[in-house]
């Protein structure tokens, strides 16, 4: 028998953020993260992005055991996604099992189409600005930090449920190595753009400011994207306070084109190097552990998290040279941290305009996660 419990205290709240990790754990690609960084993640007093909607979260147990989990949530009307449902699910992870799949998805269903929503899209786990879309190609690739991973029997159950395919979302491997080998000028050096084109750090001292200006280019950049929702100041914020512990100064930058903030990126150390075998816990050891870490490690690999690009700018030279000059520099930065990859993820698919420099800078897909849709 298959119960769906909701998760209305803090014993099934903590087995709701920790269950991926253990119904995934010794997966090839699969890394847990902190359970620290999951609370986090879905608590609604700890993240803003829950006071844009209406939620609500449950588990699955069968035979006593906790064997799958799911969220849904329906955005107030003055956050509605563009041209997506309002209706929308989440953080959907089980075990091999059609019944229990079909259980969690009709309870998020019914729960969404009570709340007079007719099509349902998800995975957002928890918004299009969080972890988004279920993995369908890259189930072996390095996993990164803030990326969602998912088994892959689940792409299955869940068309077997009657969702299709809404957009995939695909991400890239930046290999130095491979990168250093393209001979091509500098963007940012050429005559042209030498005086026009400037790349500074973004000021962690004068935070609230600069989240300001992230915040705005962000949302002008992203407005005509499907999924589109605007990233709210108290949304970025809550992450930047914590990144920048874990980001370094070289790894978040601003360009600037004429005097006037055009383009920004955020590069993530990957941290899930610092949390091998931990199993996503701290306490009672692992805490020293990675404080040892922290002052030895040598990163590896990072993850171009946020990026924006003014829309005034897009498919225009000016926006070329801004993007390129972006890549470029991303790889210059990369290398004060011997970095060997870099992912660049996610984009959207019909995302042409950033995808063909991406794939011009010798990038190659690594992974692919969908967005799914559902008539209620």
């Amino acid at each position: 028998m298959i119960e769906i419990l909701p998760v209305d205290g803090i014993l099934r709240f903590l087995a709701f953020c920790r269950l991926p990790r253990q119904l995934y754990r010794g997966k090839p690609g699969f890394a847990a993260s902190l359970d620290a960084e999951r609370w986090t993640l879905h608590a609604k007093k700890l993240n803003p992005h829950f006071k844009l909607v209406e939620s609500q979260a449950w588990l699955a147990r069968k035979d006593g055991q906790w064997v799958g989990r799911i969220q849904a949530q329906v955005y107030h009307e003055d956050y509605a996604p563009r041209e997506a449902s309002r209706g929308q699910f989440g953080s959907l992870d089980a075990i091999d099992d059609q019944a229990v799949v079909d259980a969690l998805l009709e309870t998020a269903e019914n729960w969404v189409r009570q709340r007079g929503q007719q099509v349902m899209h998800g995975p957002f786990s928890p918004s299009i600005n969080g972890e988004l879309g279920l993995l369908i190609e890259g189930f072996q690739a390095t996993p990164m930090v803030l990326m969602p991973w998912h088994p892959p029997y689940l792409q299955a159950l869940v068309e077997a449920r009657g969702y299709h395919k809404a957009r995939d979302l695909i991400s890239y491997r930046y290999a130095i190595s491979d990168a250093e080998k393209i001979d091509r000028p500098s963007v940012a050096e050429r005559p042209e753009w030498r005086d026009r084109l400037r790349i500074r750090a973004i000021d962690f001292k004068n935070l609230d400011a600069e989240v300001t200006t992230l915040v705005d280019i962000f949302n002008d950049a992203w407005a005509e994207n499907w999924g589109f929702v605007p990233m709210t100041h108290a949304e970025l914020m809550s992450s930047a306070e914590a990144l920048k512990y874990v980001t370094p100064a070289e790894g978040s930058f601003i360009i600037e084109l004429d005097g006037e903030p055009q383009a920004f990126g955020v590069i993530l150390l990957n941290l899930f190097e610092l949390t091998e075998g931990f199993d996503g816990r701290l306490l009672p050891f692992n805490f020293a552990r990675l404080a040892w870490r922290l002052r030895k490690h040598v990163y590896k690999t990072g993850r171009l998290a946020l990026l924006g690009v003014r829309r005034g700018l897009h498919r225009k030279t000016a926006g070329g040279a801004v993007l390129f000059a972006f890549i470029e520099e991303a790889r210059r930065r990369s290398r004060k941290h011997a970095l060997e990859q870099i992912e660049f993820g996610w984009v959207l698919e019909d995302n042409m305009a950033i995808r063909r420099p991406i794939e011009w800078a010798g990038s190659k897909i690594d992974k692919v996660h969908r967005v799914y849709e559902k008539a209620l």
